[in-house]
């Protein structure tokens, strides 16, 4: 399978993938292949990518939950520095996986890559100083098309690690920290999404 090792459906969440490259190195450095549609494709997953996007952020911030509500996308996503625990929710509404999440720890020393269908909500959790974030895209950004989710939803009931607090009824992270101390830093658009149940009424 060439330069990448693929777990597929990730505790049995269909189309979840945990991407692990080779890393070639010695005592000057390392080389890796951080993308190959050709390894892709011989690992039976066919994705046009059609953007690159790089976002910095510091020790405490959690982006998410978020979705696109009517250009879904799937995604790509790696730390290039740091450390990031990202979120994955079933958002489909005819799998028999809705609502589930699973996480997975990426960080600059283990080079793991997440691959994230369409049809989940997505978000990351900052345990390092820095993390330097990047993913790549199978659709371009639509204005006006993102939407969110509680990150501390108790019906999803994501453990995230290293953080302590009691969910208070809202996303708002007031009461929330590091186990170092370190506030729960949020968006002001972060801190008012609602609980699944109240996004979604099928």
């Amino acid at each position: 399978m060439g330069q990448i090792t693929v777990e597929k459906n990730v505790d049995g969440i269909e189309g979840l993938c945990v991407i692990t490259p080779t890393v070639h190195g010695d005592n000057r450095g390392y080389f890796m292949e951080t993308y190959s549609k050709r390894d892709m494709e011989e690992a039976g997953i066919y994705v046009d990518f059609v953007q690159d996007n790089q976002s910095m952020s510091t020790k405490g911030v959690l982006r998410g939950l978020h979705f696109q509500k009517q250009f879904p996308q799937t995604k790509l996503v790696r730390a290039i520095k740091g450390s990031v625990f990202d979120v994955a929710v079933d958002l489909r509404k005819d799998s028999k996986t809705y609502g589930r999440w699973y996480g997975v720890e990426l960080t600059e020393e283990n080079k793991k890559q997440f691959l994230i269908p369409k049809g989940f909500a997505h978000g990351f959790l900052v345990l390092s100083e820095i993390a330097e974030f990047c993913y790549k895209c199978d659709d371009f950004w639509h204005p006006n098309d993102e939407g969110g989710l509680a990150w501390n939803d108790p019906e999803i009931g994501i453990v995230w690690p290293n953080l302590v607090g009691e969910y208070s009824g809202s996303a708002d992270s007031i009461g929330y920290k590091l186990q170092d101390g370190t506030a729960l830093n949020l968006s002001e658009k972060d801190r008012l999404w609602e609980t699944l149940k109240k996004t979604f009424a099928f």
